[in-house]
């Protein structure tokens, strides 16, 4: 396998063991945070009806989920760029100029 191949196997087992996951818990984080403003909400994290559970608990997960949305980012990134060539250095004297 060359090295493209690598990478568009390494970015796609990226995006799916922790974009998909990622972009999961961003909604999660979403719908906890949001859920900590409506009134009367009947709010269960760990056994806690406190509203500022659930916005830490949402905050929280929304990082988490914007730490595992950036992975296959970067991976992407990392593995599909195209690096510069080397330059091997010649020991061969330099022509004359005319």
């Amino acid at each position: 396998m060359d090295k493209k191949t690598t990478g568009i196997i390494a970015t796609v087992a990226t995006v799916l063991l922790c974009g998909c996951p990622g972009l999961l818990s961003l909604c999660w984080g979403l719908l906890s945070a949001f859920a900590s403003f409506v009134p009367g909400a009947e709010i269960d994290i760990f056994g806690s009806s406190d509203p500022s559970s659930a916005m830490t608990m949402g905050i929280v997960t929304i990082c988490v989920g914007i730490i595992f949305v950036v992975i296959p980012i970067v991976v992407g990134f990392l593995t599909l760029r195209n690096k510069p060539e080397t330059v091997v250095p010649s020991n061969e004297p330099v022509p004359p100029a005319i």
